[in-house]
């Protein structure tokens, strides 16, 4: 989410968010109905659109009747008269608003099987004032001519509810300029997208928006396949694809259990933000799962069952980006034994490490994981590429950082020199000065402190540790204190991660003792 939307879109934030603390309503409970509104004027908009053309098509005195087909037949969602923006909006005060929005809802989804189950029904909860000062303070959006107006505002307030809700709005939403810069270097140009735990669906949105930024049609491009195991936030991810005139095969499932879209060697990318450092998984299920060529780790953490399930989702040309824990980098024993089998089959492409709190869950920084299926065949089988992002971020307040577009493209750019493909400079200039001092010929080569091309001889003697800073060093000008600060930084992010493991152990006892006791 970046700090430089439009005024439109804090205004009407705002608006909403003064309408429900004077209610005394939390983010979790008007999230779900706010959004649903948003969805709502973006569909009456775009249909109201359509009727003008295919009023226009239709012959004077023509007696065949324009049905929801022909507006399916567009890609437009068919909204019945009652269940228009419109006619909500000129109901009497004293109506009940709340069951007619219900009503329109149910009539939206009844018409556009594609919805089925998905709009929200419970405005039931908000009183007469609230609903009508919200329809009124939405009725100020206005369509643009791709509708992209509508995808912005709902991308906009999902952020804010993320950010608001903690440690839930982490599980339906990965920061957008981190989604950006996996999708810049990932370069999903063409084919089947799969994000196995796909929240509310921004790794579709950013992946549709690179395709039409290269002048392409999504919809002819890209297919989209997700898995999300809560069902509101499928719910989130469907209307978050239908503001941006996307549609999905997105269903409900634990991806551990359940490889619902059968996804083994069927996939052209794959993007996710998958839980860090997950426990208790019942690794019995999976000893018979072909998703899992490397074996199962022995110990309590799910990471490495994530990044085989990336893996073993990707076609023979195929390529993955996703966010993992740093701890995944350097982890040891049976977790060892799985990443070096992925490095010495030449899986692993680019690692880019990235500072803290670019995350609304949690402080810790992160590392992007990009794996190449491909990259066997290339002249750079033999390397990796380490890139080290920490001191590259915007500050948008005391508890968020974010990258920039030109920081995307800089970062971004680097992989793709480092591949060896054209570079691109659209959205470069706040960055530019730093770009010709260290790529000045639009050659790759390392940069002590940002970039290092490690060789397969190099990660060995580093017993197959994926951590950046063991290879890129240090920036010339911090040559005298950057060891210092290097293991400083490790060492806070080993104590705020074994903080966290702490925490589940005292969890874990606790129930047991209680199961012992009863």
């Amino acid at each position: 989410m970046t700090s430089n939307n439009s005024e439109l879109e804090k205004r009407l934030w705002d608006a909403a968010n003064h309408f429900f603390a004077g209610a005394g309503l939390t983010s979790a409970q008007y999230s779900t109905p706010v959004l649903g509104l948003i969805f709502l004027k973006y569909a009456d908009d775009k249909f109201k659109h359509a009727k003008a053309e295919l009023d226009k098509k239709k012959k004077t005195g023509s007696r065949i009747r324009i049905s929801a087909t022909d507006y399916h037949a567009k890609g437009v969602l068919f909204v019945p008269e009652e269940a228009s923006y419109s006619y909500l909006l000129n109901l009497p005060e004293s109506a009940s608003i709340g069951k007619a929005v219900n009503d329109a809802m149910k009539k939206i989804e009844e018409h556009n099987p594609v919805l089925k189950g998905v709009l929200p029904i419970n405005y039931n909860i908000l009183t007469n004032d609230v609903l009508f000062a919200l329809l009124r303070n939405f009725d100020n959006i206005t369509m643009d001519l791709e509708g992209d107006v509508f995808g912005k505002i709902y991308e906009y307030f999902l952020g804010k509810f993320a950010m608001s809700e903690g440690q839930k709005g982490g599980e339906f939403f990965t920061p957008t300029s981190i989604v950006k810069l996996i999708v810049e270097i990932l370069e999903p140009y063409k084919g089947k997208i799969l994000d196995p735990a796909c929240g509310s669906g921004g790794m579709f949105v950013q992946s549709a928006k690179f395709v039409s930024e290269h002048k392409k049609n999504p919809a002819a491009e890209i297919s989209i396949y997700g898995e999300e195991k809560t069902e509101q936030t499928i719910r989130l991810c469907k209307m978050n694809l239908a503001v941006h005139g996307l549609e999905g095969d997105i269903k409900q499932g634990n991806t551990y259990y359940e490889d619902i879209h059968k996804s083994f060697g069927k996939f052209d990318f794959v993007l996710a933000n998958p839980p860090f450092n997950v426990s208790r998984i019942d690794k019995e299920k999976l000893k018979s799962d072909k998703r899992f060529p490397y074996g199962l780790p022995r110990n309590d953490n799910g990471n490495f069952l994530w990044i085989q399930i990336f893996w073993s989702a990707l076609n023979d040309k195929g390529r993955a980006g996703f966010v993992m824990a740093n701890s995944a980098s350097d982890a040891r024993q049976s977790e060892l034994d799985i990443r070096k089998s992925l490095i010495e089959e030449r899986g692993v492409d680019v690692m880019i490490a990235v500072s803290p709190n670019f995350f609304y869950t949690v402080t810790l920084p992160c590392t992007l994981w990009f794996l190449d299926k491909e990259k066997k065949n290339t002249n750079r089988k033999d390397k990796v590429l380490f890139i080290d992002a920490r001191n590259i971020f915007r500050q948008i307040d005391r508890a968020h950082r974010e990258f920039t577009p030109g920081q995307i493209q800089y970062v971004s750019n680097i992989a793709r020199l480092y591949r060896e493909e054209e570079i691109d400079v659209t959205q470069l200039e706040e960055m530019k000065d730093q770009w010709k001092k260290n790529f000045p010929k639009n050659k790759y080569r390392d940069i002590s402190g940002l970039c290092r091309a490690a060789t397969l001889d190099e990660i060995r003697e580093q017993n197959y540790s994926l951590n950046p800073g063991r290879y890129v060093g240090v920036s010339e000008k911090d040559d005298d204190d950057g060891d210092f600060y290097e293991k400083i930084r490790e060492l806070n992010e080993e104590l705020e991660l074994l903080n966290q493991e702490s925490i589940k152990l005292q969890k874990i006892i606790s129930e047991n003792v209680i199961k012992i006791v009863s």
